[in-house]
C-alpha cells in the first residue's frame, strides 16, 4: 500500500463547512476526486491534485529551502475529522495559500532539487526509501513540485483554501 499526498482547493465557505462538518468534507472531496478522475486537467484548472509518493521528498526539499508554509501536511487539523487514510485532513487558510503561492513563484523546480542526490534522501529515510536507495532521479519530485506551483497560484488567485491529506 502506498501513501499518496492529496490536495483539494476549496472556497472559504467550503472550508468553513468542512471544519464544522468533517463528514460532509469527506463526501465533498470524494465527489471532487470522482469528477476529475478521468480528466488530465491542467493543474491551474484542477480542484484536486495528488503528488503520488513524492510528498515526503517534497517535504524534505522544501524544509531545505526554508519554505514558509507546510504545503505537504497542511497547518491546521480539521477538528473531529476521521482518518482519511494516514491521519485526519489538514488545511491551509486562503491567506496561507497566498503565502505558499508567492513562495512557489520564488523557487523553481530545478533549484529545489539542485545539488541533491538520491543518496541524501535515502540516508534521511525519505519515503519511499527504496527508490532513493536505487539512485532514481529527483525529476519525479521536481515534476510534482511543478504541478503544485500553478495549482497553488490558481487557488491564491481565487482566494481559496486548501485541504491536504495523505491517503
Amino acid at each position: 500500500m502506498s501513501m499518496i499526498g492529496e490536495y483539494a482547493r476549496v472556497t472559504s465557505a467550503e472550508l468553513d463547512r468542512a471544519i464544522n462538518d468533517p463528514e460532509w468534507a469527506l463526501g465533498f472531496v470524494e465527489e471532487l476526486i470522482d469528477g476529475e478522475a478521468d480528466e488530465q486537467s491542467d493543474p491551474s484548472e484542477a480542484r484536486f491534485l495528488d503528488t503520488d509518493k513524492a510528498w515526503d521528498a517534497l517535504g524534505f526539499l522544501l524544509r531545505r529551502v526554508a519554505f514558509p508554509v507546510d504545503v505537504v501536511h497542511g497547518e491546521e487539523v480539521i477538528p473531529g475529522a476521521e482518518d482519511w487514510g494516514y491521519g485526519p485532513p489538514r488545511y491551509l487558510t486562503p491567506e496561507r495559500v497566498k503565502v505558499a503561492a508567492e513562495a512557489f513563484a520564488e523557487v523553481s523546480g530545478a533549484s529545489l532539487v539542485e545539488g541533491v542526490a538520491p543518496e541524501e534522501l535515502a540516508r534521511a529515510d525519505v519515503y519511499p526509501s527504496i527508490i532513493w536507495e536505487r539512485g532514481e532521479s529527483l525529476d519525479y519530485v521536481r515534476e510534482y513540485y511543478e504541478s503544485l506551483t500553478p495549482f497553488f497560484a490558481a487557488a491564491a488567485r481565487d482566494g481559496e483554501a486548501m485541504l491536504i491529506w495523505l491517503d
